[in-house]
């Protein structure tokens, strides 16, 4: 995933340099959006039509964190527009962006549709 979010950026700065506690949520989901949500969290996430966050666990080798099974969302019930960018959030509704980034290939999702993410398509890397 290509951004961390400003949110976990300074949770981290706060945790490793200014010891204040961060707990790490039991679970993450992955959001879907029309436009960048940014470090900042600004952009609008895909709502309605039957559109909900779903989990998702990560396995770690070395530096890279990838997801261990398909994310596959309900079938859609009205459009959700086209899909180009994915957000893996702390919370199931609300709650912080972790991190963002943008589809190798954006998707149109209308009705009837489910969209899906293949088991270790999202990638998080430590540089």
């Amino acid at each position: 995933m290509a951004g961390t979010s400003n949110y976990l950026e300074a949770a981290a700065l706060d945790a490793f340099l200014r010891n204040t506690t961060y707990t790490s949520p039991a679970l993450v989901y992955v959001a879907l959006y029309n436009a960048d949500p940014t470090d900042a969290d600004t952009a609008t996430e895909i709502s309605g039509n039957g559109y909900v966050r779903q989990s998702c666990a990560f396995s770690r080798t070395l530096g890279v964190a990838s997801n261990t099974a398909a994310v596959e969302y309900p079938t859609a019930t009205g459009s959700w527009g086209t899909v180009t960018h994915v957000g893996v959030r702390d919370a199931a509704a609300a709650g912080n962006l972790l991190y963002h980034s943008v589809l190798t290939v954006s998707k149109a999702i209308t009705t009837g549709d489910i969209f899906r993410l293949p088991a270790a398509d999202l990638t998080v890397t430590m540089t």
